[in-house]
């Protein structure tokens, strides 16, 4: 099978698409035939080795955690799925003609495999944030870099959840952002005032590690009232950093629940082939993406 590999850490020409033995699902595990993998930034993350405690890395070694496919072999002590059906999920390798997922659900009726792939880090990451920052209905959240695919799921769910949101992004996508029922103002000089002049903030999240916990801070008036998943910078402003995942399984329950029920839509902004894996991650360096990034298998 074909599969993206690097030898050592660095920037994307590491990358290289590679002959590979087909992986094995072991108990507990399904092994699918990846139609798509989805792009996150921790992928170029572990590339560069920035991340080894939380995903720790065996050189040489694959790239990606999130696909979606059918089911090719099931392993022992799996139930409730089935060779042959639609999953999207969570596991290794994915970046890969075929991949072993450990957490997975069945995917919702009138997804494409394109758009599946693109939800479940994505998802796990929303929740996770918008339980960890505490924010209840009737008050407003406010989200730094709201337009990638966490900032479109956060939106979307915590519109769903009766939170009122104001987000932040590039001029470009102010529209996208009222489209999914946010306040939408951009950053640049002066956006702290622009915020206050769409209400008052009771928690905010930082999703792009541009620098603005002290303002968010400024704007909650409680650093426990912020959380960022991109400052490595926020014990300095007594900012809680989340990065360790929580259930995978309940997220992509809740995903395809809120999917299945039309309470949720990320869409897909570029796809790419697994030869072009290196400009899928540069392009994820850059940001400023709207929605999310997939490589189609």
């Amino acid at each position: 099978m074909k599969k993206v590999s690097f030898a050592a850490f660095g920037g994307p020409d590491v990358l290289h698409l590679i002959d590979a033995e087909k992986p094995h699902a072991g108990p507990g595990r399904i092994r699918v035939r990846v139609r798509a993998a989805g792009v996150n930034p921790v992928d170029w993350r572990i590339r560069e080795g920035q991340v080894l405690g939380a995903h720790p890395v065996e050189l040489p070694s694959g790239v990606g955690l999130d696909a979606a496919g059918v089911v090719d072999e099931v392993g022992e002590g799996v139930d409730g799925v089935a060779v042959g059906d639609h999953v999207f999920g969570e596991g290794s390798d994915t970046y890969a003609e075929f991949a072993v997922l450990s957490a997975w659900a069945l995917m919702p009726e009138g997804l494409t495999f394109e758009e599946a792939a693109g939800y479940p880090s994505v998802v796990e990451t929303a929740l996770r944030v918008l339980r960890e920052v505490g924010v209840r209905p009737g008050q407003t959240l406010l989200v730094n870099g709201a337009s990638g695919g966490v900032g479109s799921a956060v939106l979307q769910i915590a519109r769903d959840r009766g939170v009122a949101v104001i987000g932040t992004a590039g001029a470009a996508n102010q529209e996208y952002l009222r489209g999914l029922g946010a306040l939408a103002t951009t950053y640049g000089e002066g956006w702290v005032e622009r915020v206050r002049l769409l209400g008052r903030v009771d928690a905010a999240l930082d999703l792009a590690g541009s620098g603005v916990l002290a303002e968010l801070v400024e704007l909650t008036g409680d650093p426990r009232k912020v959380v960022t998943i991109a400052d490595l910078g926020a014990p300095e402003f007594g900012v809680r950093f989340s990065g360790v995942a929580g259930s995978v399984p309940d997220a992509l329950a809740e995903a395809a629940a809120l999917i299945s029920r039309g309470r949720l839509h990320i869409p897909v902004e570029r796809s790419y082939s697994l030869a072009e894996a290196a400009a899928a991650h540069i392009d994820s360096r850059a940001g400023h993406t709207r929605g999310r990034r997939v490589v189609i298998v």
